[in-house]
């Protein structure tokens, strides 16, 4: 019996074969919270680091994990998951076999003004952005996330060595609908003894010294540059501006997902 001409190619979508090993399975889960380096995926999967870094590899070629040299100690590099990537070929392996399985994208983020008329409640998940200056790139991450998430999260930012907001990150916000002329660079030890659902550092130096707060709350890494730091100026806001904004919108649908924690 000759091939049917009406099947599509039997060769499985880029995604299916990229996730489909069980180890490459537990790897992406583990990073799609936060950024890892290969120590720590290693102990999360419970494999040998010579296997883990096998696999990242195929993962890398497959362009679903990205890597990033760490700014505290450049000998580290950070593994993160394009998440936009993998939504893009998930669709795409859905539709590969038929039309209607083409993943529907979740909903934009509510508009604006359901933040600002809906009020955080004690039930309000609770989430903290560090970085080391608190000057640009937690205080985007505090503005960005409240912006979005229709009033599920209440948002703070603080620094290891605050100073004054930087005004590209003001400038940067701007272009978003956010004015960040009025924030206030504030120290992580104002926050002491606070409870977090989340507490998210966004620069591999403050992950080093970020302390424990109360309750347990879910620790997660974006390893995200300094753009101040980089030459290129106000565009290089932009692109981490970019980057925190996709970070953001998955973390407000994992939030929105998740029974609420209780603030304190």
């Amino acid at each position: 019996m000759g091939r049917d001409p009406n099947v599509a190619d039997p060769e499985p979508p880029v995604f299916l074969r990229a996730a489909a090993h069980p180890v490459r399975w537990r790897l992406l889960n583990a990073l799609a919270r936060g950024d890892r380096q290969v120590h720590e995926l290693t102990a999360l999967v419970g494999e040998q680091q010579s296997l883990v870094s096998y696999h990242l590899g195929l993962l890398r070629r497959a362009e679903l994990v990205r890597t990033r040299r760490s700014s505290a100690d450049g000998r580290d590099i950070y593994y993160r998951l394009d998440l936009a990537r993998c939504g893009e070929l998930l669709s795409a392996a859905g539709a590969a076999l038929n039309p209607g399985l083409r993943l529907v994208p979740p909903p934009d983020p509510p508009p604006t003004d359901a933040f600002r008329l809906r009020p955080a409640t004690a039930r309000s998940t609770r989430v903290l952005f560090l970085c080391t200056g608190n000057s640009s790139r937690s205080q985007m991450a505090e503005a960005l996330l409240a912006r979005r998430s229709g009033g599920r999260v209440t948002t703070f930012s603080a620094g290891s060595r605050p100073k004054p907001i930087h005004p590209h990150a003001v400038t940067t916000m701007a272009a978003y609908g956010i004015d960040l002329s009025a924030a206030r660079p504030k120290h992580l030890d104002e926050f002491a003894g606070q409870h977090f659902g989340w507490v998210i550092t966004l620069c591999d130096r403050i992950r080093e010294v970020c302390p424990d707060f109360p309750g347990g709350p879910t620790a997660a890494h974006w390893s995200i540059p300094d753009p101040a730091a980089d030459p290129d100026g106000l565009p290089a806001f932009d692109r981490v501006a970019a980057d925190i904004a996709g970070r953001v919108d998955f973390l407000s649908h994992t939030i929105a997902t998740e029974p609420a924690r209780e603030a304190s």
